[in-house]
């Protein structure tokens, strides 16, 4: 039995796992780090070119099981009120789950420069934390959410009916094969906002172009990513270090920080800003928390998706793997004080609109601004 499976079977203590993991980034940091310059660049550019060739996304409906057909009362058990599946915010530290949560997506919303009136898309909506707070703080716009998942779009439907909510319209649709969406009447959106979606996908080129014909000639794009501060690398099933691509992550990347900067012919950037790692790392505690703490009933609720074929495994084991993905992220995050791994918003304009700005800024997560080292090695020890 390999030590994976010792995992899932709840032979090791927590501490033991978490020391595993920790060694598995740190070779993962010595795969990635590049003795030069030249060689950082040169596999940039080799990333570059083999993602342009690619699709939009690949195995979709894969990462659909894993992770977003898994039903709303799982979610309801781990995630906080407003099930917010993405980094929360916790500006003091002692902030709730459900704070922090709301406290992202009021930064969000406000660095998207979102206004009542708008017509706006949510890419990649989850269970709607973002879609149904729009509807609800801005009453006269218009919003539109576009998921790949038939369960979110029903929970999100069902929380609008409920909530007397008639200002959204929610799509189910993988945005590799969706070719054009548009806002009521077939106008142009003001605003898309993505929060993880980006993460999901491989060909960006592509996808911002598709996206820059969404929008209106003065829209904007926001982007919230997690991504590794220089190093864009891909989530591959090819060994038996490869168990979050396939229980987790099929079809997934972690994009490096600068990755989306790479392709200005349709959107440029306006402005970026950088959110520690370890906000994201006290984000999946707190999902480890919740998680132990309504343990039973979702042990029942995967035997009984075990038990109709949507599972390779017990109750016990599905709730372990969980756990453990918990585990990985937290570790991940953490990594470095927060500095390798993090979470990046990315404010773009549509390309038809005014000129680019020659240096756009870029700020930290509390709006101090952020000096970019010169050096090679970008720091990102200014992250908070």
């Amino acid at each position: 039995m390999n030590v994976i499976r010792l995992a899932e079977q709840q032979l090791l203590p927590d501490w033991l796992i978490r020391w595993g993991i920790r060694r598995l980034l740190a070779q993962r940091i010595r795969q990635i780090t590049h003795e030069t310059p030249e060689a950082r660049s040169k596999d940039a550019a080799d990333m570059q070119k083999a993602l342009s060739v690619s699709p939009i996304t690949i195995d979709v409906t894969t990462a659909n099981d894993q992770h977003y057909e898994v039903p709303p009362e799982f979610f309801r058990s781990v995630l906080g009120t407003r099930l917010k599946y993405s980094c929360c915010l916790f500006p003091r530290g002692s902030e709730s789950l459900d704070e922090a949560e709301e406290q992202m997506l009021e930064l969000v919303c406000r660095r998207a420069q979102l206004f009542d009136g708008m017509h706006i898309l949510d890419l990649g909506c989850g269970w709607g934390s973002l879609t149904l707070w729009l509807a609800s703080h801005y009453p006269r716009a218009v919003v539109t959410a576009l998921s790949n998942s038939s369960s979110q779009r029903q929970y999100i439907e069902k929380q609008c009916r409920e909530a007397g909510l008639n200002n959204v319209r929610v799509f189910t649709g993988d945005i590799g094969t969706t070719e054009y969406l548009s806002s009521t009447a077939g106008r142009r959106f003001d605003r898309i906002v993505s929060v993880e979606m980006f993460e999901h996908v491989r060909n960006h080129g592509t996808l911002l172009q598709r996206l820059s014909n969404w929008l209106t000639p003065d829209g904007k794009l926001f982007v919230h990513i997690f991504c590794h501060r220089d190093t864009t690398y891909l989530f591959e099933n090819d060994g038996p270090t490869s168990w979050i691509t396939r229980q987790f992550f099929a079809g997934g990347m972690m994009p490096a920080d600068d990755l989306l900067l790479r392709y200005p012919d349709n959107v440029f950037l306006e402005r970026q800003w950088r959110v520690s790692g370890l906000q994201y790392a006290r984000t999946c505690e707190h999902w480890l928390h919740r998680l132990d703490t309504n343990r039973p009933q979702v042990e029942l609720l995967f035997d009984h998706l075990s038990g109709n074929g949507r599972g390779d495994a017990g109750g016990k084991v599905l709730v372990q793997r969980w756990r453990m993905f918990f585990m990985a992220c937290a570790e991940l995050f953490r990594y470095q004080g927060g500095n390798e791994w993090y979470v990046s918003h990315y404010l773009f304009k549509n390309r038809q609109s005014a000129t680019p700005q020659s240096h756009p800024s870029s700020v930290t997560a509390h709006g101090r601004p952020l000096t970019l080292p010169t050096s090679p090695d970008r720091s990102a020890t200014a992250i908070e």
